[in-house]
Order: structure tokens, then sequence, then C-alpha cells
């Protein structure tokens, strides 16, 4: 009887060691000896790919990188035989990340803000920007009830809310007017969240004045809005400089390992967009004719014109102003994407978007320059091989054109006409007891003041001196001009022009007036 059991027992084992022998070949055999002898035969009944390389790019329906999906980049790559695949990605800035993490895609676009924080959220920028594509120049706009705010200042009221997108460039440009503008009233519970642009205009429509809402969209629906009455334009991305961007970033194992290439990729890029700008209305064309492949908006030429006029495209030239390279370097230094990157990280800290500075202020590492500068070395021009350029050396390619409003010189009618913006958020400026002598630190807070001024070139700056409601009426009054005075001076002395300026008196907001003895408001001509 033992034996019997013994023999069972062993049979099976055996059995079971049989049947897992099987399952293990036929996992086997699924997932590796099928698939090789099916790819074989693949192979050898297909024919040979005629594309060298396969680059993927994820990007976004955005009319901003019509360029990338344009059918002259696509031909013209094509010819060179690389086969460019743009992914619709829905802008998941967190997914197109891990993209590049993972080494899916090659290429990434992504405004710099979203890189910033997309990065500082997992921990990695596993990308080097190699080119600046845009920037948007009215493209993203916070529009209101006429009635309901007459500034951005009438925004600084605990019940204010701004309905947006989130993780979206208009969530950016909120930011942006949080960081500079003096808004201390306003709830920490500010953004109201809303799945698009669309859906913004939606919510713009059916409110109500009363209910103290303001509303960030984008192009075509800003556009689609302001052509009902009753609505106003409180302050788009025309009015800011270098803080909505748009830029192509590239695996940096990728970029080291594949230079050339970029730089042909890059080239493409270049001589499709000089292209499409030396068309008679070849942008509108190509926004009209990107957003229809794409099912996203139904534009006619008027929208279209709209979407187009709120993108600055960035050209050759534009990029060696951004990269510093060449006599284009001598441009204003915070056009420089060194600066840029370091202004927009100071608005993400500063309204608490991420913590700290993940780059600890080596914003150099966030970008490649070699593939810009390769091209400034060999004196290259987009519009060289389409035979529009006869004398190269003749015919240089100017920088986009910025249709943002430039301040120029005003009268004292003007001035007294200037459309409010509100006040800006400046530290207190201190002066020496009874004087007009800025103090050192706050001589510091002046030049930072001057360098942010840079970034909203069409505005113009009251600096107001406060009198103190005690003491000496007469002698508060010239004091508080000449400290006034004092701050403009020094500010101009950091590159402000002094047309930009007005100074004045008039009484403290606070009883006593020792905490902030001169304030700063900003405004800007109608349009």
């Amino acid at each position: 009887k033992m034996m019997s059991e013994r023999k069972s027992k062993g049979c099976l084992i055996a059995t079971v060691a049989w049947c897992f022998i099987f399952f293990i070949l036929a996992i086997a055999y699924k997932f590796l000896v099928h698939p090789y002898f099916t790819n074989k035969l693949t192979e050898d009944t297909g024919s040979s790919s005629r594309y060298e390389h396969e680059i993927n790019i994820a990007a976004d329906s955005f009319s901003g990188y019509a360029v990338l999906r344009s059918p002259f980049l696509v031909k013209w790559l094509s010819d060179k035989q690389i086969k460019l695949n743009v992914i619709d990605d829905g802008a998941d800035y967190s997914d197109r990340l891990k993209g590049l993490e993972e080494r899916k895609t090659q290429l990434a676009v992504f405004t710099i803000d979203s890189y910033l924080n997309a990065g500082t959220r997992s921990g990695s920028f596993p990308g080097s920007i190699i080119l600046v594509l845009d920037e948007t120049q009215g493209g993203d706009a916070l529009v209101a009830h006429e009635s309901a705010f007459k500034s951005i200042q009438d925004l600084n009221q605990p019940s204010t809310r701004l309905v947006l997108t989130p993780d979206s460039p208009s969530e950016f440009l909120a930011r942006v007017i949080l960081a500079h503008f003096s808004l201390p009233n306003l709830s920490d519970k500010w953004l109201s969240a809303e799945e698009g642009s669309s859906n913004v205009l939606k919510d713009l429509k059916r409110s109500n004045p009363s209910d103290k809402k303001a509303f960030i969209m984008w192009e075509p629906h800003v556009a689609k809005a302001l052509k009902e009455s009753g609505y106003k334009v409180l302050l788009d991305s025309s009015q800011l400089k270098g803080y909505i961007v748009d830029v192509l970033v590239a695996e940096r194992s990728f970029l080291k390992d594949n230079p050339s290439l970029i730089e042909t990729i890059t080239e493409g890029y270049f001589r499709a967009l000089f292209h499409y700008q030396n068309k008679t209305d070849g942008i509108q064309k190509l926004i009209t004719q990107d957003a229809n492949l794409l099912d996203s908006e139904n534009l006619d030429s008027q929208l279209a014109n709209a979407v187009a006029d709120g993108i600055q495209w960035k050209n050759t030239v534009d990029n060696y102003a951004h990269f510093g390279i060449g006599q284009q370097s001598t441009v204003m230094s915070q056009t420089y994407l060194e600066d840029i990157i370091g202004n927009i990280m100071s608005v993400l800290i500063k309204t608490k978007s991420i913590p700290s500075d993940p780059l600890n202020g080596q914003y150099h590492t966030l970008y490649y320059d070699q593939v810009m500068r390769s091209l400034q070395s060999s004196q290259f021009h987009p519009g060289q091989d389409l035979n529009l350029i006869k004398d190269l050396q003749a015919k240089v390619e100017t920088s986009g054109s910025s249709k943002a409003i430039a301040a120029t010189p005003l009268n004292d009618k003007q001035w007294e006409s200037l459309m409010p913006v509100g006040e800006l958020q400046v530290n207190a400026i201190g002066f020496v007891r009874g004087s007009s002598n800025v103090s050192r630190s706050s001589q510091r807070e002046i030049a930072t003041l001057a360098k942010r001024l840079q970034s909203f070139p069409n505005f113009y700056l009251e600096v107001t001196g406060q009198t103190r409601a005690e003491g000496n009426a007469d002698a508060n009054k010239q004091l508080a001009k000449a400290r006034a005075a004092a701050v403009a001076s020094l500010l101009e002395k950091n590159g402000i022009p002094d047309w930009r300026i007005r100074t004045k008196a008039a009484p403290s907001g606070n009883q006593n007036g020792q905490f902030q003895s001169v304030i700063f408001s900003v405004g800007q001509q109608p349009y």
C-alpha cells in the first residue's frame, strides 16, 4: 500500500512538473517564438523604409505649433529621409515629460512655465531647449464685464475669482498678474477651474457683472467674446514680454548622439516658417488648414487673423538674440533665454506654483545653444534654398515684428487720459529719515523694478510720493515730491526712459505713512 501511495505521489509530481514545463513553453512560444517568426515574415514580405530617421514629437492642437505640422516641413524633411510624427497628447505636460524620460519621444514642445512645473514635479528635466518657437502677443487675455472691473486693481477683493483652464497659459497669465500687481485682498482661492477656453467663454456669457468673476481665455475665443458688447480686456499677453513663451525641447541623450539630425530639423523648421510668412496670407491660411485638419476650431478668415495676430513666431534672428549669439546678442538682456527662464521661475515661486527653485539659478542648464551657433557660423538663411534670396549678404532676415503697443512720449493731456492698469507689487521703499535719500537696500529694489518694467514695454509709470497727515503740510508735500523724483531718477539710471515716468505727491493711504512712502501705478494708452 505504501508503495502504491509513493507511486501515486510520484506520478502527481511528474504530471505537475510536465504541466509547468508545457505552460512555460506555451508562454515562450506566444511571447517570443511566434512574434519572432511573425516579424521575420513581415520583414521578408515587406520593403525597406525610405526613411533613415523617424522622429516623434509631442505637442497639442495650439495653432502656434502649426508650422511643425505643416505640409512644407513634412515634405522638406521627407526629402531628407526624415519622418516627423507629431503626437497630440492633449496638453498633458506630465505625460509629455514622461515620454522624454522614457525616450518614447525625441522632441516635445512646452511653454517654459509648463516645462518648469512638470520638471519640478518629476524631479528631472530630461530635455534641453533647442529652439524658441513663439511668444503669445495677445493670444491669451483676461476678459470681464465692463461694469464689473475697471482695471486690474479692481480685482483686489476677497470675492474675486479668475475662471480659467488650469495647467495652461491662462493660469500662468493669472500668476504673472498676481506676481506683479498689488492685490493683497485677493483670496487664496482665486482660481476657478474650467476645462478649455471654449467653456470659459460659455461661463463668461452665462455670468452676471455682480458675480465678481474675470475670465482668462485664448484665441479665437477672445475675439468671439469681444464681438459682443459689454465685455472688455483688462490685460492680454501683448502687454507682456518674455513670459508666455513656447520652446522646442530635445531629449538629452538623443540630442547628444544626433546633433546633425537635430540641426537639420531646426533648419527645416526655419525654412517652413519663412515660407509661410513670405506668402500672402500664408500664416492665416496655414492656421485655418491646421485647425480644420485637427477639427479643433471652425475658423473663418476673421478668426484666423485674430489667432495669427495673437502669436509672434520666432525666426532665426529672434533665436540668435534669445540664445545670445552674434551681433544680435546686443539686444536688451531681458530677451536672453537665461533671463526669460529666471523671470518665469520667479513668478512660479512667488505665486507658490512651485516651492523653490529646482535649478538653483543654473538656468543655462535648461537650454543648448550649439544648434543655433552652428547655423549662425554657416551663415544660414531660411530663404537661401527657396530662390527668394539672390544676395544673401545684402538681404538679412529681420526679427519678427511684435504687434505689442510700444510706449512713446506723451503730452500732459495724454497722461491724463491713460487707462489705469493697477498698482505694482513692490517692497516698501526706505529713505534716510526726513530726506529723499533712498536706502541702499531699496536702491536694489528699484533696480529690480526697472528690470520688471522691461517686461511691460507699453506701460507708463506714475510714482506717487505719499504725504503724512501729521506735521507741516507744505513741508510734507515737498518731501513726498522729492522722494518720488529720487525714485524716478534711479529708475532712469537703470534704463527706464524719463518719458515713461511721471511723479506726483498725494496723501498716504496709511495714517502715518511710514510703511510705504512711495507707490507705483501703471497705465496704458486706450486701444
